[in-house]
Formats: C-alpha cells, sequence, structure tokens
C-alpha cells in the first residue's frame, strides 16, 4: 500500500522528504510507501523550497501557500482523500526557550487545524510533533487538551518523547511525536509502537564532526555561503574552545559581551566535532547562528542542513536568513524516516525492534484529578 499523504504547516519539505524515502517491499512482494497529495504552508519561500525539492513536477497546483486559519479543509474539489496526514504544528508557544504562552498565545490554538482535517479526511494515521516543551506549556494543560482533542476524533494515540540523535541524526534535537491509528483500526490490531533507537547510545552517535566532513561540502555547493564577520566577533571567537561559549574565561575584557543578565549556553557556542551539535535553530540575533569549532565563523546553511540530515542536493529557495530559518523549522529526515517506517511495517503486519513509550508523557501529577483520564488515552 502506498499512503495518500497530506500535511499542514508543512515547512520546507523534511517530513515529506522523510515520506519520500520511506519505502519498503515485504515478503510477499507488495511495496509499501508514501506519496504526495497535497500540502499546506504560509511562507512562499518554504512553498518554493518544497515544490522543488519533493514535487515532480514543481509547477504542479498541490502545494498551498496559504495561512491554515483561512484554508478551506472542506474543499474536496481541491484536496483528495488521504490515508495519512503529518503535521507539525507551530512551536513558538511550547518552546521553554520563549514564554511558553501555550493554547494562549498566538501560535498555540492552531494544533485544532490538525484535528478538523483529521475530522474531516478520517486517514488511517496521522504524525504530529512539536517541542519537548509542549508536555509542560500552561502547567501540563494544553497538552493533555491536544491528547484529549486527537483521541476524541477517533483515534488511538501514542506520544514519545524522541531523542533525535538516538536516531542517526547528528544533533541533539528533542520533540514529542504523537502517531495515531484510526480507532476501527486499531480494533482490527493495528498496534503502533515506537520504533527502537538505531543509535542508542553516546558511543554509537553520529557526531557533528562526521556530518560536516564525511564527505567534505564543495566550496561551491548550493547554500553554502559564509557570513562575512566584523573584527570584534572573529577576534572574540578565536579565544573561544571548542564547545565553549561566549562566556568563557579566556575572552579579555574588552572583547566580552556586554548583555546584563545573560549567559544562555549557546550563544556563540562551538560546535565539539565529536559529539551531536546542539538544536539547530531558526531565529534570534548575533550568536545564535551556531559556530564551527575552530573556524572563527558561523557555520553556513549547507552545514545547517547536513546537522539536520538534509541530502546536499536539497536545494532552500530565498535569501539567507529565510533559508536559516526554513533550515532551522524542518523535522529531521533521517529522524522522522525512522517513525514512517515503523508506520509502515505496522500496518504491512510486519516485525520491528521497539521501546515502551516516554512513562512521563503518560502521567501528570500536578493534575491529579484528570491522571486516570489522560492514562486511558496513552498506551502504557
Amino acid at each position: 500500500m502506498i499512503f495518500r499523504t497530506a500535511e499542514l504547516f508543512a515547512g520546507p519539505g523534511g517530513g515529506a522528504y522523510a515520506a519520500k524515502t520511506s519505502r519498503f517491499v515485504d515478503q510477499n512482494e507488495e511495496e509499501w510507501g508514501f506519496s504526495h497529495v497535497w500540502a499546506n504552508e504560509y511562507d512562499k519561500d518554504t512553498v518554493d523550497t518544497y515544490k522543488l525539492n519533493i514535487l515532480e513536477d514543481p509547477n504542479a497546483e498541490t502545494v498551498f501557500c496559504q495561512d491554515v486559519r483561512t484554508f478551506d479543509l472542506t474543499d474536496h474539489e481541491r484536496l483528495s482523500d488521504i490515508d495519512a496526514l503529518i503535521f507539525g504544528f507551530p512551536c513558538n508557544d511550547y518552546s521553554l526557550v520563549g514564554k511558553q504562552k501555550g493554547l494562549e498565545g498566538d501560535f498555540g490554538p492552531l494544533y485544532t487545524y490538525g484535528v478538523k482535517a483529521l475530522k474531516e479526511f478520517r486517514p488511517d494515521v496521522f504524525v504530529a510533533e512539536n517541542v519537548g516543551g509542549l508536555s509542560s506549556a500552561n502547567e501540563g494543560e494544553a497538552f493533555i487538551q491536544i491528547l484529549k482533542e486527537l483521541e476524541e476524533v477517533g483515534y488511538v494515540i501514542t506520544p514519545n518523547f524522541y531523542k533525535f540523535e538516538q536516531y542517526g541524526v547528528p544533533q541533539a534535537r528533542h520533540r514529542i511525536i504523537i502517531v495515531g491509528i484510526r480507532r476501527d483500526l486499531a480494533e482490527q490490531g493495528i498496534e503502533f509502537k515506537v520504533p527502537a533507537p538505531t543509535t542508542p547510545t553516546v558511543s554509537d552517535y553520529r557526531t557533528a564532526g562526521q556530518a560536516l566532513t564525511s564527505p567534505p561540502i564543495p566550496n561551491n555547493a548550493f547554500n553554502h555561503e559564509h557570513t562575512n564577520h566584523n573584527k570584534r566577533t572573529v577576534d572574540m571567537l578565536s579565544y573561544i574552545p571548542e564547545g565553549g561559549n561566549a562566556w568563557v574565561e579566556y575572552i579579555p575584557e574588552e572583547l566580552r559581551l556586554k548583555v546584563k543578565g545573560a549567559r544562555l549556553s549557546n550563544i556563540y557556542k562551538r560546535l565539539d566535532r565529536n559529539k551531536p551539535s546542539y538544536t539547530v535553530t531558526g531565529s534570534g540575533g548575533g550568536g545564535t547562528h551556531m559556530y564551527h569549532w575552530n573556524e572563527n565563523r558561523a557555520l553556513t546553511n549547507r552545514e545547517r542542513a547536513r546537522l539536520q540530515t538534509f541530502p546536499d542536493d536539497f536545494y532552500f529557495q530565498g535569501g539567507k536568513e529565510s533559508v536559516r530559518k526554513q533550515i532551522g523549522m524542518a523535522i529531521p529526515p533521517e529522524g522522522l524516516r525512522h517513525i514512517l517506517m515503523a508506520i509502515l511495517r505496522t500496518f504491512a503486519g510486519e516485525e520491528y525492534a521497539w521501546v515502551e513509550p516516554t512513562k512521563k508523557l503518560q502521567v501528570n501529577t500536578l493534575y491529579k484529578e484528570t491522571g486516570n483520564e489522560i492514562a486511558s488515552l496513552v498506551k502504557v
């Protein structure tokens, strides 16, 4: 079976590329995989990137550049039926780095459009993704509400806290991913299980050094423009050791940052070539662009894309800062691919290595009155 797949909040195509490359042939010589049907994303550069890299015909009118709040999910003449839905709803209001407004923020309620799509199209399976801070926003209430709505619309759900460095991604990127199987199929024995990590221990992790040097990135690679730093920044970086940041003691006083109360560990932080990188982000001012372990410069967008496991022939469209944002917002294709392959094997009835889902997502001690209810929604 090839799952006809749609996406909301599609981004530049991290999820789509993972789906496009998730295929296998079962013991009966039947092929399993995913095929693009339609997608929605509000940013034009991001849509251009998606079309160029994901569609066989970049001119096909199946990727809609539109704010999801005005996107008509009931238009079945424009939106074909689907078997799978992927939606990485915006994380701005759930991130631990932000104010964690959760459901009270501008972006927090946007998950409801994923719920509406599930109700409208009734796909066999869905994959929803967000940051780890989702479980603590609004003192845990936001996460409980989202789980309840996904269950109430007719799905058996399996949320799990994935550490992508344990799935071959050269980056410490931690995300909550919820897989849902439509209840009537679950009652027939279709049971998704969390795929076991493929690089489970520190010694197995793919490092930033491996990602950026094996093979080397050609100087003329697409999206590989270097940043023109001022002399003061270059001088400051020269004092920061591998893995260090802007507050190491070696930096002379005249080169130190004059920022009161700021001690964020990732400000002007160099990579450690022998470890996965820290989390690639898509926004932020000076000092947040990620920095090479020994060259006195920020990473290029192509280097960030490698840490996100995009291939070198995945060409991001738009200006330098637009591309940086696209790369940072994307889900790493290599990490998601393991989850999508587990979904295919689940439906094919084939065994695969699996682990128990994260237990801390199943019981919320702050809400004892709803603890039993939530435990009944999430598989133990």
